[in-house]
């Protein structure tokens, strides 16, 4: 579907590709947008209407939120962002570059720039970078009647919000809840204080958001009331919300223990985005451009076998185990990465002892299997095309051979991943051409040079 969209927008259909972009729900619909280019992604959002516009813009990440205010210009984007949720403005801000963000801020109404302020007054890890300020509360002296008529009233009215009454006194201090459930079995004129839940399970603004996120998954309730040290209650804490900063933590703490910090953690993310979402232009030029580091490699490879031209016309059954020796070779290096990149996503490879132990236990794993594996390969050659040509050393090459080149992969396939990181250089595309090249080059070195030596020709 992106890429019909993508097609359209390249040739000027911008009403067909805005139709199949708004048939869908506004969750849907920022799903759609957020697999675009940023500059197409602008283009069809600027032509959402203004109710659409703000109800996709609430379900894109902060990244693509922050993307699209940049590219409004300073007073559409102050314009639009009076309409905006302290919330979402608070975590945009972060993202906006500083005189952009600080001038958006001063053109906002004045209660909303106090608001964000406020909440931009909090450390980021606190309760209050992730609330929402709008809820429901009655006081506990109000009749079931009018608390229900309340809720009917209430143009912010969610399915989470709407599920939980929070109970307040006249100061605003938080005092306890109601279930929706509860309220519409209850006497219409029973007053609201006498059938509440009391005030458990409540956050303050400076608590840690993770805390406060664990604490509501504990509960059986969609919201958490927050106050502020006087007990006012100023905002709730959405279970959406929360499960966001749980998956924000547990991905940070898997990367700092794959010794990667938050700006590795945060160029893999936007890397693995290009290669598999959006344009193709990306995934093409980087993947190419690897690609041609095996075209180089193959080059070299086919210059090697002509160099060793008399040596495979003189025994003719070399040839036969050539694609064993490169195929068992780029296999067991697929395997290395494989094992190495997942490892380090979720903790199990630590950079600062990739020598001492991650490198020297997968040059054992190497040494083990082409032991193995070239034994085994061996035999075969020997009973199959060495000792009935009369070339019973052929199958020591053949082992020998593969030996080597199972071994060499298997580290290089660690190594190079490692090398990369370190360089800066995307190892998920980049890796693999490079260990073909190498482990090729080499493998079919020792095989002729092997054979040359062992048969007795040159």
């Amino acid at each position: 579907m992106e890429q019909i969209i993508f097609t359209l927008l390249r040739q000027g259909e911008l009403d067909k590709a805005l139709a199949i972009i708004k048939h869908t729900v506004p969750a849907e619909t920022a799903r759609r947008l957020a697999e675009l280019e940023p500059e197409d992604r602008w283009t069809l959002f600027r032509r959402l209407g203004a109710a659409d516009a703000r109800a996709v813009f609430l379900h894109l990440d902060d990244e693509e939120q922050a993307g699209l205010m940049e590219s409004m210009g300073l007073d559409e984007a102050a314009r639009f962002a009076a309409h905006l949720p302290l919330y979402t403005l608070a975590r945009t801000h972060a993202l906006l570059p500083r005189p952009f963000a600080r001038d958006l801020l001063e053109r906002l109404p004045a209660e909303k720039y106090q608001g964000v302020r406020a909440m931009l007054g909090h450390h980021e890890d606190t309760v209050a970078r992730v609330m929402r300020g709008e809820f429901l509360a009655v006081q506990g002296d109000i009749r079931v009647e009018e608390a229900l008529q309340a809720l009917r009233d209430n143009p912010l009215l969610t399915d989470d919000t709407g599920s939980v009454l929070f109970v307040i006194d006249s100061g605003g201090r938080y005092q306890g809840y109601v279930r929706l459930s509860t309220l519409l079995r209850a006497p219409a004129d029973e007053r609201v204080h006498r059938i509440m839940q009391p005030a458990n399970g409540r956050v303050t603004t400076d608590d840690d958001k993770v805390e406060a996120a664990r604490l509501l998954q504990r509960t059986n309730l969609p919201v958490l009331p927050v106050v502020d040290a006087q007990g006012v209650m100023v905002g709730i804490l959405r279970f959406d919300d929360a499960m966001d900063v749980l998956e924000e933590d547990t991905s940070e703490d898997v990367y700092k223990k794959a010794g990667v910090g938050d700006l590795i953690h945060a160029t893999e993310v936007v890397r693995s985005e290009k290669l598999t979402a959006g344009g193709i232009g990306y995934p093409v030029k980087v993947r190419l451009l690897f690609l041609m580091v095996t075209l180089a490699g193959g080059l070299m490879v086919g210059g090697l076998i002509d160099h060793f031209e008399e040596t495979l016309a003189a025994v003719i059954a070399l040839a036969v185990f050539i694609p064993l020796v490169m195929d068992m070779g780029g296999n067991v290096g697929t395997q290395s990465t494989t094992i190495f990149a997942r490892g380090l996503a979720l903790g199990h490879i630590h950079l600062g002892q990739f020598f001492r132990k991650h490198l020297l236990r997968e040059l054992k794993v190497g040494l083990s299997m082409g032991i193995l594996i070239g034994l085994l390969a061996g035999t075969v050659a020997w009973l199959w095309q060495g000792a009935p040509n009369g070339i019973p050393e052929l199958g020591v090459v053949v082992g020998v051979a593969l030996f080597f080149a199972v071994t060499t992969a298997s580290v290089l396939g660690f190594l190079l991943p490692w090398v990369m990181l370190k360089l800066g250089v995307d190892h998920a595309p980049g890796a693999d051409p490079f260990i073909t090249t190498i482990k090729d080059f080499t493998g079919l070195a020792v095989y002729f040079l092997m054979a040359g030596w062992l048969i007795g020709v040159a």
